[in-house]
């Protein structure tokens, strides 16, 4: 993780913490450990958030509902996902025998989630400080290529939609399938009690987004 270090000129003092950061259950498992690196993902995700919104607060005279959409724009699953991909997490990502078989050190979900343990971690060890440091040196770049783009948000896009139209808006979890370190997510949105979109992925945040996707969609041809 040397190279890794020096990249985003950190200092770890905690060693231990970003070993946990890029260690899959998978691997937990199959190794009988104690920890992986979800409860550093639940921390590092809320750091992220908050570093994002005080950046886009300081630079961005929008109203609060743009820098929402915004800040999903560079938060969201594909967005870490590719931060991780661009800084190699997959030479270091620890992920069990079967997990290793399926190219689990290359899957989207998992990517993007040590991205956000990795942050946790540089949290815990370091400080905010030098968390808010490493996040905007990773994320600005992106932000100021005109060229990327990571997301749709298409969940308030249908919101929007709804708020016009005065229906009531529903997101159902219909089924979670697979291992642990695997789950697979299926999504219902409903207006008004009928289903119009259903949505599925490794994380109930995208299997949303995909099923209001296909809700607007279907509401398109309706209209």
């Amino acid at each position: 993780m040397k190279k890794l270090f020096e990249k985003l000129e950190i200092e770890p003092k905690n060693l231990k913490l970003y070993q946990l950061a890029f260690s899959h259950s998978s691997y937990v498992h199959e190794n009988h450990l104690k920890a992986d690196y979800e409860r550093l993902e639940f921390l590092g995700d809320a750091v992220l958030d908050l570093v994002m919104s005080d950046y886009l607060y300081q630079n961005l005279n929008a109203k609060e509902g743009d820098m929402t959409k915004t800040r999903a724009s560079y938060v969201c699953e594909n967005a870490c996902f590719t931060y991780a991909s661009d800084l190699g997490f997959s030479d270091y990502i620890k992920v069990g025998h079967g997990e290793e078989l399926e190219g689990g050190r290359y899957k989207k979900v998992i990517l993007a989630d040590i991205f956000e343990a990795f942050m946790g971690a540089i949290y815990l060890d370091l400080g905010y400080e030098t968390v808010k440091k490493t996040i905007l040196k990773v994320i600005v770049p992106y932000i100021e290529d005109p060229k990327i783009v990571f997301f749709n948000d298409y969940k308030s896009s249908l919101q929007e939609y709804i708020q016009t139209e005065q229906g009531t808006l529903k997101y159902d979890l219909v089924k979670e399938e697979g291992p642990a370190h695997n789950k697979q997510f299926t999504i219902e949105v409903s207006v008004d009690g009928i289903i119009y979109g259903i949505g599925t992925a490794h994380s109930k945040k995208e299997a949303e987004q995909e099923a209001a996707k296909s809700a607007l969609e279907k509401l398109a041809t309706i209209d």
